[in-house]
């Protein structure tokens, strides 16, 4: 600064451009990219997506400043401090939950469906996740027979108290287990705890999974035309589910496994 005033402490470096700068004609094809066929796509799917399907090479961070730069996104607001999450049952195989969700998961179809999910409390791993109409007895036991046909029984089965679950004298009041309705009677009979809960906040993974579920889903569906509930569970069986597990799934906190092989009655009969 004595010898050349302001102009001696310039940054000489602006004046060369870094040789790692990606060029104009990528990042046109990445904002193109989201603008022409994934604008419904969070910044991280979007990045996923690119990778997996179009070979792009540069990090979720560099996709989604050049998204934010472009305004094609906004940048999220500050979080505020997260509450502590309820910790998760140390085995696969303890806690199990089941949900259903309705949303308009095809959205090349002007009406929505029902998507069924069963998910484990220790690993976050969706076990059995469809389509239909509509929820009820005939879907719980669907997801039922898919996880203990391929996994064994499970402990405790996790759910709200809609009416295929629970019989609720008064609304709001409590449970009358008294009076079981068709799934509570299956799972008594397969000697599983049936555990209501009361709120949506006390099932917070289930809600979060839906929100996650909602934020994919509809995209991937979407893209690859599919318009048909039947197609969408094969593409869900075969593709979403294996993808969607490989990526959110936990290691439980300890080895092994409460799973019991079943063996009894057929599990149709019961």
């Amino acid at each position: 600064y004595e010898a050349e005033g302001a102009e001696g402490i310039v940054d000489k470096r602006l004046d060369r451009a870094s040789a790692r700068r990606a060029p104009v004609d990528e990042v046109a094809w990445v904002v193109e990219m989201f603008r022409t066929r994934y604008w419904d796509f969070t910044a991280k799917h979007f990045h996923e997506v690119m990778m997996r399907e179009h070979g792009l090479g540069r990090g979720y961070t560099w996709t989604k400043t050049v998204l934010q730069t472009a305004g094609a996104i906004k940048r999220a607001p500050r979080r505020s401090a997260h509450r502590k999450k309820r910790a998760r049952r140390p085995l696969e195989g303890m806690l199990l939950f089941q949900d259903g969700s309705p949303h308009r998961w095809m959205p090349d179809v002007d009406r929505g469906f029902d998507l069924v999910a069963t998910m484990d409390d220790a690993t976050s791993m969706l076990y059995s996740a469809f389509l239909v109409d509509e929820e009820g007895t005939a879907s719980s036991f669907q997801g039922l027979l898919e996880v203990i046909g391929k996994h064994g029984l499970f402990s405790v089965f996790y759910t709200d108290r809609g009416s295929h679950y629970f019989h609720t004298p008064k609304a709001g009041g409590k449970v009358d287990k008294s009076r079981p309705t068709q799934v509570g009677r299956a799972l008594a009979q397969l000697g599983i705890e049936h555990i209501p809960s009361s709120s949506p906040e006390a099932r917070g993974r289930m809600e979060r999974l839906f929100g996650t579920l909602q934020g994919r889903l509809p995209q991937e569906l979407r893209i690859a035309g599919i318009t048909d509930p039947q197609a969408a569970n094969r593409y869900l069986r075969e593709v979403f589910v294996p993808r969607f597990n490989a990526q959110f799934a936990v290691a439980p906190a300890e080895p092994g496994s409460a799973f019991v092989p079943y063996v009894g009655r057929p599990l149709e009969d019961i």
